[in-house]
């Protein structure tokens, strides 16, 4: 007889399910037999733009040296992030990926006995983070799919030591303004600290979203989480970072694997952060491609969450999971939200106009069959 080793792994670890990502193209292509070309993937936040020229080039200039350790310390893409943020490198954390950021903070700070505060319809990774290192899941209610600061700060007690907070939020789009964050940052307890997940915010500075950089040298238990992944197309690679104090920074490094980022990664990042134009150009394509879908949208007679990052979640007011599968039948793949305690929901990725027109053609057709 086999052993059952779900029953000897710990218990806070068996109450998890694994996180479940945005189904990939090729995966629908052999699943229904259509042609890869044909699909649209509009379900994993990534951008459309496809990779800048002088990130593929810096790429380029690195293979050679595949034989090769990348620098563990990252010190030239941590020189480059300290130097555009005015900070100390030492302040400067790098992750594979942000969600690598966050798994670190539950390694160094949570355990049994200790809890993490987060809201619901937040990210996946908050609830799976604090379980996984047998800490108890403080998820508080959402105030219109968005985050209830105060009820937040309420839910704090002597056994905390993580806030999580996005903003803006994934998979809502939900975001809270200046004036909430410094109300909600004063009452925090200053041993307690707060993860200010900003892994969209390249897609709403200017606007009355406050920039979490501005907000470290007040709050040294401020820690700020980013990506390249999003606004800086680079998903594949898995590069993140955070800002925070030297003290954190340097907990975080102790718990930090070796290599975590890796050397194409490095350099694509470092040459990702020179290109401004690169940057624009996918806010542009980002806020046209938001309108082309909310204007879709009202024309079906839908209902959506406005949003400040590179999605939309629409609602249908009726379980979504059926009209989910009529679009993937159709060859368009977005990402429904069952998971997050949204069944009427589906989020969706801003493409290039083809591709959203796509998806709007593709999502009328299937209104009028489901």
């Amino acid at each position: 007889m086999s052993c059952d080793f779900l029953t000897l792994a710990l218990p806070s670890i068996q109450e998890l399910s694994p996180y479940v990502p945005g189904k990939p193209v090729d995966e629908l292509a052999r699943e229904l037999g259509l042609n890869p070309a044909d699909i649209v993937k509009l379900a994993s936040n990534e951008n459309p733009l496809g990779p800048s020229a002088s990130v593929c080039a810096a790429i380029s200039q690195a293979l050679p040296e595949l034989t090769r350790y990348p620098d563990g310390s990252g010190f030239a893409l941590k020189e480059k992030l300290a130097a555009h943020y005015a900070l100390d490198p030492a302040q400067i954390t790098l992750g594979n990926g942000s969600n690598d950021i966050l798994e670190l903070v539950a390694r160094a700070w949570l355990a049994p006995g200790r809890n993490a505060v987060f809201s619901a319809h937040a990210f996946a990774v908050y609830p799976i983070a604090t379980l996984a290192s047998g800490a108890e899941c403080r998820e508080v209610p959402a105030k219109d799919y968005a985050h209830d600061l105060d009820a937040m700060a309420a839910a704090i007690d002597s056994n905390t030591r993580v806030v999580f907070i996005a903003n803006p939020n994934n998979p809502t789009g939900t975001w809270f303004n200046q004036a909430s964050l410094n109300v909600f940052l004063s009452k925090v307890p200053e041993n307690v600290l707060v993860v200010l997940d900003e892994a969209y915010i390249e897609y709403a500075l200017d606007s009355d979203l406050p920039d979490g950089m501005d907000y470290l040298s007040r709050y040294p238990n401020l820690l700020v989480s980013r990506t390249f992944s999003k606004a800086y197309g680079l998903a594949a690679l898995r590069v993140g970072y955070s800002a925070s104090s030297k003290e954190i920074a340097n907990i975080l490094n102790r718990v930090r694997q070796p290599f975590n980022v890796n050397s194409l990664a490095l350099v694509a990042a470092c040459a990702a952060l020179d290109d401004s134009d690169y940057l624009e150009r996918s806010r542009t394509a980002n806020t046209q491609g938001m309108q082309q879908l909310e204007d879709g949208f009202k024309q079906l007679g839908l209902s959506w969450l406005p949003s400040r990052g590179n999605f939309i979640a629409v609602d249908f007011n009726r379980d979504a999971a059926a009209i989910n599968q009529a679009l993937l039948e159709q060859g368009v793949i977005v990402r429904p939200v069952a998971g997050y305690a949204m069944p009427t929901f589906l989020r969706v990725s801003i493409g290039t106009k083809a591709e959203n027109q796509r998806f709007l053609d593709a999502l009328t057709h299937v209104l009028k069959q489901v």
